[in-house]
C-alpha cells in the first residue's frame, strides 16, 4: 500500500483512518453474509440495522428526540436547494434567505426558479462574502429562514446561528455538520451533503421536525417529497447503501472514539487556533475571512503572489500535504480541517508553511 498523505481536501474529504481500515476489513464479507455491503439487499436485516444505527447515533450525538426524523436522500445537498422550498414554502408567505456565498446563492436561485416569494434579508456580497452578516430582521411571517452554516469557498462560519423566534430555521450544514454541538430545537430542517464531514459523496442526511411534514403538497413528484423518505425509513427505493454504511461507521467513531460533539469541538478549536495563530504572526500568509467570521473547517489564505501560491501548493503536495489549492472561483489556498483531519496533520502543515516562508519570504 502506498503512503497515506495528510489530506486537506475540501470534499470529498478525509475520512477517519480506523473507519477506512474497518471498511477494508469488512469489504468482501459484511457481518458474515459472504457478500460485500455493496452487494447485499437494502431490504436485508443487516443493511437495515446499519441504517438504523446511523439514525440512532445522529439523534444521540445531537440530543434530539422523537419530534424529528433523520433520513438519507440521494443527490447531495444540491438537490435540497429545490426540495426545501418545494416542501416547506407556504402559499402567501415569503421565504427568507441569508446569502453568505456560492452555496447560499445557488439555494436562492433554485427557490426563485420555483416561483417562490424569495427575500434575501442579509448578504455579505458587498465585501466578497468575507464576513457573516449581523443585525438583520427576520419577517415574523416568513415560512422559514434558510442559511448556510459554514462557507467552504470563502472560509467563513456562523459562530452563533440566527435567532428567528417562531420562524423555523433551515440550515445547510454540509461542511460543518457534527463538528460541534448545537441546539436543534429552533430548526425546522437541517441538511448536509455527506462528503465533507461524515462520509463519501452521493447522499445528504436530512433532519426534519415532524410538524414541517404537514406543509408538503401531495402533488409533488414522489422522490421530491420528504414524506416519501420519512414514511419508508429512507428505503422507498434503493438508497446509497455504501455511503450510509460509511456514515454509520464515522458516527460510531465520533461517538465512541472521540467521545461526542463537545470533545470534537475542542479538538477542532485547537486545530483552527494553531493554524490561524501562525498566520496572524506571519507577514507572508494572509487569512481572507474577517476575524470574527473565521471558519474552523475551511481556512482560506493568500500568499504575496499567485506564483508563490502555485509553488506552495505544488511543493506541499510533494511533501505529503494534499488538497491545499483554493476553490477555482477565488484562487489562493485553503486548508480544510474537517473532523477526520488530526492535530498531527495541522502541525505538519504549520511546519511546512514556516519552512516555505523562510525559503521564499
Amino acid at each position: 500500500m502506498g503512503k497515506r498523505i495528510f489530506n486537506f481536501n475540501p470534499g470529498p474529504a478525509a475520512l477517519p483512518l480506523p473507519v477506512l481500515e474497518q471498511v477494508r476489513e469488512e469489504f468482501l464479507d459484511y457481518k458474515g453474509t459472504g457478500m460485500s455491503i455493496t452487494e447485499i439487499s437494502h431490504r436485508s436485516k443487516q443493511f437495515e440495522e446499519c441504517l438504523n444505527q446511523a439514525v440512532e447515533r445522529t439523534k444521540r450525538l445531537l440530543k434530539i428526540g422523537d419530534d424529528f426524523h433523520v433520513f438519507f436522500v440521494q443527490g447531495g445537498a444540491t438537490l435540497q436547494f429545490c426540495m426545501v422550498p418545494m416542501n416547506l414554502a407556504i402559499q402567501g408567505k415569503p421565504v427568507d434567505y441569508i446569502n453568505t456565498g456560492t452555496w447560499s446563492t445557488n439555494a436562492i436561485k433554485e427557490a426563485k426558479l420555483l416561483g417562490k416569494d424569495v427575500r434575501v434579508i442579509a448578504s455579505s456580497e458587498d465585501k466578497n462574502f468575507s464576513y457573516i452578516p449581523k443585525g438583520f430582521q427576520v419577517d415574523k411571517d416568513a415560512a422559514y429562514l434558510h442559511f448556510t452554516s459554514n462557507n467552504t469557498i470563502k472560509g467563513t462560519q456562523w459562530a452563533e446561528f440566527p435567532k428567528t423566534g417562531d420562524v423555523p430555521l433551515v440550515g445547510d450544514m454540509s461542511s460543518d455538520f457534527l463538528s460541534r454541538p448545537f441546539e436543534v430545537k429552533p430548526f425546522g430542517l437541517i441538511y448536509a451533503g455527506a462528503q465533507k464531514n461524515i462520509g463519501p459523496s452521493g447522499s445528504a442526511m436530512v433532519i426534519i421536525r415532524k410538524d414541517m411534514l404537514e406543509r408538503g403538497s401531495p402533488n409533488l413528484p414522489t422522490m421530491l417529497r420528504y414524506t416519501t423518505f420519512t414514511a419508508n425509513n429512507s428505503l422507498y427505493n434503493t438508497p446509497a447503501c455504501f455511503v450510509i454504511y460509511v456514515v454509520s461507521l464515522v458516527l460510531k467513531w465520533l461517538e465512541e472514539t472521540i467521545g461526542g460533539l463537545e470533545k470534537m469541538e475542542r479538538i477542532n478549536k485547537e486545530k483552527g487556533k494553531m493554524l490561524y495563530d501562525f498566520m496572524d504572526r506571519s507577514n507572508f500568509y494572509r487569512g481572507t475571512a474577517a476575524k470574527d467570521s473565521r471558519s474552523l473547517m475551511n481556512l482560506t489564505f493568500r500568499l504575496p503572489s499567485e506564483e508563490l501560491e502555485n509553488k506552495f501548493v505544488s511543493e506541499a503536495s510533494k511533501a505529503g500535504l494534499g488538497g491545499l489549492k483554493g476553490h477555482r472561483s477565488v484562487g489562493g489556498c485553503r486548508a480544510s480541517l474537517y473532523n477526520a483531519v488530526g492535530i498531527d496533520a495541522v502541525k505538519a502543515l504549520v511546519e511546512f508553511m514556516a519552512d516555505y516562508q523562510k525559503r521564499n519570504g
